[in-house]
């Protein structure tokens, strides 16, 4: 059933698009900082000041500027859709009749969703590291500690960062799948979802909600630019990972809950 659920996703096309637009957002980048020369230290967003000095930074500045906006929208789009979707075409009675029940479908449209929050990532770094590649000298990397790794190790430790920037982006996709159970609008599911992600980013933001921001999913987003330091500071990781882990309890139960008693008509 995972696997059925896969194949469907990753067909559609509108899924090739917009993991082809992630994959082109660092090598716009990539190509802007080689047009332009590169920023002054120190200016633009983090690692953005390094592409021209090492190709492989261009994945870690492709991840740094797609997670505040591109990655919370492309996730919201597939979370919102995962329910509401099928609902809307008519399909989600026929899903039903098999013997599956609906917590088996409902645990195989999350890990589907969990599926393409990793995909997405790396299509970022990816799409930054062949660009990089082509257009930077790439060697060793100069650690945000000054420490210099080999080449492959700052590979390894890009594609880690990804799955670190995918599993941030779990708490966003258990929300998304709530909202999902509750219409059979996938249009409202997935502007709900991407509302909740920019209202989150807007509150991380204001100095009058301090108090709050430890608790909302965006807080830690740019945690994973601690594991190109030496030794790697994992206090902000692990405190990022913790906090999803807790927005997908309580999000996912309530989806189980909505979608197990929820009335079927279509």
């Amino acid at each position: 059933m995972l696997l059925a659920e896969l194949a469907t996703l990753f067909r559609r096309l509108r899924v090739k698009v917009l993991l082809g637009v992630l994959a082109a957002i660092p090598a716009a980048l990539a190509v802007a900082v080689y047009l332009s020369g590169g920023p002054s230290s120190g200016r633009g967003p983090t690692f953005l000041d390094q592409v021209s000095h090492n190709g492989m930074f261009a994945a870690l500045a492709g991840l740094t500027v797609a997670i505040p906006f591109f990655l919370p929208l492309v996730v919201a789009v597939v979370s919102g859709d995962a329910i509401a979707g099928e609902a809307n075409l008519g399909t989600l009675r026929y899903l039903l009749t098999r013997p599956s029940g609906r917590t088996r479908l409902l645990a195989t449209k999350a890990a589907t969703v969990a599926v393409f929050c990793l995909a997405a990532t790396v299509a970022v770094a990816l799409g930054g590291l062949i660009a990089g590649v082509i257009l930077f000298p790439v060697g060793q990397v100069v650690t945000l500690s000054g420490t210099t790794i080999s080449l492959v190790e700052g590979i390894a430790r890009t594609f880690a960062a990804a799955g670190i920037v995918a599993a941030s982006l779990l708490g966003l996709a258990s929300i998304g799948l709530f909202i999902s159970t509750l219409t059979d609008a996938p249009v409202a599911a997935m502007a709900a979802t991407a509302g909740f992600a920019v209202l989150s980013a807007v509150l991380d933001n204001v100095p009058q909600t301090r108090a709050i921001h430890p608790w909302l999913f965006t807080h830690h987003w740019l945690a994973f630019g601690d594991l190109l330091r030496s030794p790697v500071q994992w206090s902000g990781i692990v405190a990022d990972l913790r906090l999803q882990l807790g927005y997908i309890a309580v999000f996912a139960t309530a989806a189980w809950a909505r979608f197990s008693a929820k009335d079927v008509l279509a």
